[in-house]
C-alpha cells in the first residue's frame, strides 16, 4: 500500500482522484487529507438531514455514491481514502467496512483514547467514545468520533473513514450526522487528547501496516500542518531513529527560504550560482540558418514562445530543427513558482488573434506536430482554458494533418474548464506535476500535488493521451522520484519526461545537485517498468522535448 499525506483538497477533487485509482490502477493506495467545509449526502442519504443550506454556514453540498447518510468534513478532520483491491464475494463489502474501523480504533488508541474506551456501537456505524454510560443517549452516553461510509465496484474500494482530531464540532448542528438525531459528535480534542494532525497521519499510517500489510512507500506533502522533516531522516522523510517528525525552528529571511527550510531543505545546500555546470549541461550557441529563420518568423507574428521565456537549454537544436513551442494567454504569469522565470508582472488582456497567428506560424514552418503552452491566468475566470480551445481549433483549420500537443496549467482546478480543452480534442494533454509531493509547497506554492494528479486523471477519463514532467535537482530523493512517477502512472499518464533543473537567476531556487546521466537512464528504466509508453530522461530534457516522438510512442496506446 502506498500512502500519501497529500494537505487539503477540495471533495470533489480527492474524489475524482479516488475514483481514477480504483479503475486505472492495481495498486493499492491510502489517501489521507482534509477538506474544506463540506456536507456529503451518501446514495440512500435523506435530504431532510441536511438542516440548513450549507452554503449560508461556509459549507459546499455534494451528493456522492458511497454508503451512509449525511455527514460534515472540514478543516480539523483526518480524512482517509483506502482505495484497495478487494476481490469478488457477498462479503468483501462488510469485511473491508469491518477493517476500515480496526485501523481507526487502533490508530485512536495510539493516540492516547483508552482501549475500553473506543470501537463499535451496535446498530450505529462509525467508531464511537462509550465512557460513562455507554447505552444511554445524550453527553455522557456513545459519542461518535470517526464516520465509515465506502463503495466497493468491481473489485475496488472508494471513500472510507473521517476522524475527529478538533474541527469545529459546531458544524454538525447543521445536519443530523450519519442520520443518528440523538448521538453527538465528538473529537479528540472534546476527550482531552491533543494530538497533531501530523500524529494522527502516523497513527493511521501504523495502523493500516497491521490491518492492510506493509506500506509501500509514505510520501507527504509539506505544509502548515505537517511538520518539516529533520535532516537525516528515513527514506519516507520522518527520522531515522523512527521517532515522529519534529517542526523545525524557521529562520527569518525570504518566503521561498521559509518554504525550502518547512521542506527539509537545510538554508544555504544548495549550489552557488557561480559554480560551473557539468560537461552534460553545457550546450553551444549555434544560431544556424534554421534558427534565425524561425525566430524571424516568430518576431514577425509577434509571438511567444516557451522556449526563451523559460531560457530552455534546447532551443538552439529545436529551433533549427524547426520545432518550438508556442506560448500564449501572453507572457505574464499569475502565480511565482520558484524554478520559473516567466514575467510575473500584471498580465495584460488577452490577443482574440493569437490563436489564428499560432495557426500561421505552423503552416510557415510546415509543422507536423504542434506544441502549446501557456502562463497561468488565474485572473480569468476559465483560467485561459477557452484560448487553448481556440488555438487547437485554428490550427486545424489551417493545418489539419498537425497533431496538436497542449501544455496547460491545472486551470485552477476547475472541472468545467478543463472540459474546454478535453472536448477540443488535443491529440496529447501535457500538464506538469514538476517536483515530489514533500516539495510541492515550497516549489510551487500556488499549484498542488493532488490537484496535479486529478487534472491529468480526468483529462485520461476524457479519452486523451496525457503527458507530465518532473524536474530534478531542486532537493528530491531518488526514492521520492519513483514514487511521483507510479502516482503519475496510476492515474492513466502515458507519457513522462524527467529532466535538470537549471537555476535561472538569484533570485530563484538553488540548485541542489546535478543528477548525472546515469542516474536518469536509471530513473528511466523504472518509469518504463512502471507501464509508461513513452519516457524522456536526460539532463537537458524539457517538457517539449522530442515531443513529436514522444507522441508517436503513444500512438498504440491511443488506439487501444
Amino acid at each position: 500500500m502506498r500512502v500519501r499525506w497529500l494537505g487539503r483538497v477540495p471533495y470533489v477533487e480527492a474524489w475524482d482522484l479516488q475514483r481514477a485509482l480504483a479503475s486505472r490502477s492495481t495498486e493499492d493506495y491510502l489517501l489521507l487529507l482534509e477538506h474544506p467545509a463540506v456536507v456529503t449526502l451518501g446514495v440512500h442519504g435523506d435530504p431532510a438531514h441536511v438542516l440548513v443550506d450549507p452554503a449560508t454556514v461556509g459549507a459546499d453540498l455534494v451528493r456522492v455514491d458511497r454508503g451512509g447518510d449525511v455527514t460534515y468534513h472540514g478543516p480539523g478532520q483526518l480524512v482517509g481514502y483506502p482505495v484497495r483491491t478487494v476481490g469478488d464475494g457477498p462479503h468483501r463489502g462488510p469485511s473491508h467496512v469491518h477493517q476500515v474501523e480496526q485501523v481507526v480504533i487502533d490508530a485512536l488508541v495510539m493516540l492516547g483514547l483508552p482501549a475500553d474506551t473506543v470501537g463499535r456501537l451496535d446498530g450505529f456505524p462509525g467508531i464511537w467514545v462509550t465512557t460513562g454510560r455507554p447505552h444511554d443517549p445524550g453527553p455522557d452516553g456513545p459519542r461518535k468520533i470517526a464516520a465509515v461510509g465506502v463503495r466497493t465496484a468491481r473489485g475496488r474500494t472508494t471513500h472510507g473513514f473521517a476522524l475527529n482530531i478538533d474541527p469545529d464540532l459546531a458544524m454538525f448542528s447543521h445536519i443530523v450526522p450519519c442520520g443518528i438525531p440523538d448521538r453527538p459528535v465528538t473529537s479528540l480534542r472534546a476527550e482531552g487528547v491533543d494530538a497533531t494532525m501530523a500524529e494522527a497521519v502516523d497513527a493511521v499510517t501504523a495502523a493500516a501496516a497491521v490491518v492492510w500489510g506493509p506500506v509501500t512507500d509514505v510520501q507527504r506533502v509539506v505544509d502548515g500542518s505537517w511538520p518539516a522533516p529533520s535532516p537525516g531522516g528515513s527514506r519516507d522523510g520522518s527520522p531515522a531513529d523512527g521517532s515522529r517528525p519534529v517542526a523545525v525552528a524557521l529562520r527569518r529571511g525570504n518566503a521561498l527560504e521559509r518554504r525550502l527550510e518547512r521542506a527539509g531543505v537545510a538554508p544555504g545546500s544548495g549550489l552557488a550560482l557561480s559554480t560551473r555546470k557539468p560537461p552534460w549541461l553545457r550546450v553551444e550557441a549555434a544560431m544556424a540558418d534554421g534558427y534565425l529563420g524561425l525566430r524571424h518568423d516568430l518576431r514577425a507574428l509577434e509571438l511567444v514562445t516557451v522556449c526563451e521565456e523559460a531560457g530552455c537549454p534546447n532551443i538552439y537544436e529545436c529551433w533549427a530543427d524547426g520545432t518550438a513551442t508556442f506560448m500564449i494567454n501572453g507572457d505574464r504569469c499569475t502565480r511565482a513558482c520558484a524554478f520559473c522565470q516567466v514575467d510575473t508582472r500584471h498580465p495584460l488582456p488577452l490577443d482574440p488573434d493569437e490563436p489564428t497567428r499560432v495557426a500561421e506560424a505552423v503552416v510557415r514552418m510546415g509543422l507536423g506536430h504542434a506544441v502549446v503552452t501557456c502562463v497561468a491566468r488565474d485572473d480569468l475566470p476559465d483560467g485561459g482554458a477557452g484560448a487553448f480551445a481556440a488555438t487547437i481549433d485554428a490550427v486545424r483549420r489551417r493545418s489539419p494533418s498537425t497533431s496538436v500537443e497542449v501544455l496547460i496549467s491545472d486551470l485552477k482546478g476547475d472541472a468545467g474548464s478543463l472540459a474546454v480543452v478535453t472536448d477540443a480534442r488535443p491529440d496529447v494533454l501535457n500538464h506538469n506535476i514538476e517536483t515530489v509531493a514533500r516539495l510541492q509547497r515550497a516549489v510551487r506554492p500556488s499549484a498542488g500535488y493532488a490537484r496535479s494528479l486529478t487534472v491529468l486523471a480526468r483529462a485520461a477519463d476524457a479519452g486523451l493521451t496525457t503527458k507530465s514532467g518532473v524536474i530534478l535537482g531542486m532537493g528530491e530523493r531518488e526514492d521520492e522520484v519513483l514514487a511521483t512517477l507510479a502516482d503519475l502512472a496510476a492515474v492513466g499518464v502515458a507519457v513522462v519526461t524527467l529532466g535538470q533543473y537549471l537555476r535561472p537567476s538569484a533570485r530563484h531556487l538553488p540548485v541542489a545537485r546535478w543528477w548525472t546521466p546515469e542516474e536518469f537512464d536509471r530513473l528511466r528504466a523504472g518509469a518504463l517498468a512502471l507501464g509508461f509508453a513513452h519516457v524522456q530522461a536526460s539532463p537537458l530534457t524539457r517538457s517539449s522535448y522530442h515531443a513529436r516522438e514522444a507522441a508517436g510512442a503513444a500512438a498504440p496506446l491511443r488506439a487501444r
